[in-house]
């Protein structure tokens, strides 16, 4: 009897190997959020430091690639304000920590690009960072999908952080566009759509009042497609991704503040 168990316990352990290892494999395949999350944080690297070292819509092929790459970083951060919204134990807390965020960042912002902190004379458009508005759309997709609200509180939230949201880079498009994401969850070629058609509406904003050949290159925000698509859905082994991202975004936008007080004196370098 021993002599028959023993081929047996062989031949399961056989087959358990063989599916640990196709199973493992899957669980490789594809990009998990950190590797998007780095990816999204090189693209937005380069592409203020090249406002910094390159100041104004300059139209030299090589520093419109360079902020070709990082049209990447826009998409991965509304897609993964999606996820968040879903995921959160907590949304108070992941509101209130997108909001601290989101006021730390607009001075980090304003100095990197020689924004006035307060001052909007020069206008409402781009005054301050991309959070404030991802942050204001946390909040309107809570209350959208919050049972308790009445349908008309949660149709005026949406115009009301539209119009909250306007004075940030990306404007009003980095509240729809997560929030369109969050609705199609689930549908990635919907979410794609939604990536494309929120762009364009800001490109077109951006051809009739500031720049045409820097309107065209919003468009290359579809670049960010291919990489969403290869998401599989899992967070990855470092869990302090978060807070690397929380710590080095203002970081990295005082290094783009110096870098431009030396390269350039203190002058306003975007659209100028």
């Amino acid at each position: 009897m021993n002599a028959i168990r023993l081929p047996m316990r062989r031949k399961i352990g056989t087959i358990f190997d063989a599916q640990r290892g196709a199973s493992g494999a899957m669980e490789k395949r594809g990009l998990n959020s950190n590797q998007l999350k780095l990816i999204a944080i090189i693209a937005m690297t380069i592409d203020h430091f090249t406002w910094a070292v390159f100041p104004g819509t300059q139209t030299v092929w090589y520093v419109m690639g360079l902020h070709v790459i990082g049209r990447i970083t826009a998409p991965i951060m509304w897609f993964f304000i999606a996820e968040g919204s879903f995921y959160t134990r907590n949304v108070k807390k992941y509101i209130g920590r997108l909001l601290v965020f989101a006021v730390i960042s607009h001075f980090a912002y304003d100095f990197a690009f020689g924004i006035p902190f307060f001052d909007i004379s020069a206008g409402v458009f781009n005054r301050t960072s991309v959070m404030w508005a991802l942050a204001i759309s946390a909040a309107v997709i809570a209350i959208s999908k919050s049972e308790k609200v009445p349908k008309w509180v949660k149709i005026v939230s949406v115009f009301a952080g539209c119009i909250l949201a306007f004075p940030a880079d990306w404007s009003s498009i980095a509240v729809m566009a997560p929030f369109s994401m969050y609705g199609h969850r689930g549908a990635f070629k919907k979410q794609a759509l939604d990536i494309v058609f929120w762009t364009f509406i800001y490109a077109a904003v951006y051809f009739i009042f500031l720049n045409k050949p820097y309107a065209v290159l919003q468009m290359f925000t579809a670049l960010s497609i291919p990489l969403l698509y290869q998401y599989n859905g899992r967070r990855g082994t470092w869990k302090g991704m978060k807070w690397f991202f929380y710590i080095y975004y203002p970081a990295h936008l005082l290094a783009v503040g110096i870098v431009r007080l030396l390269l350039h004196g203190n002058i306003g370098i975007i659209f100028s």
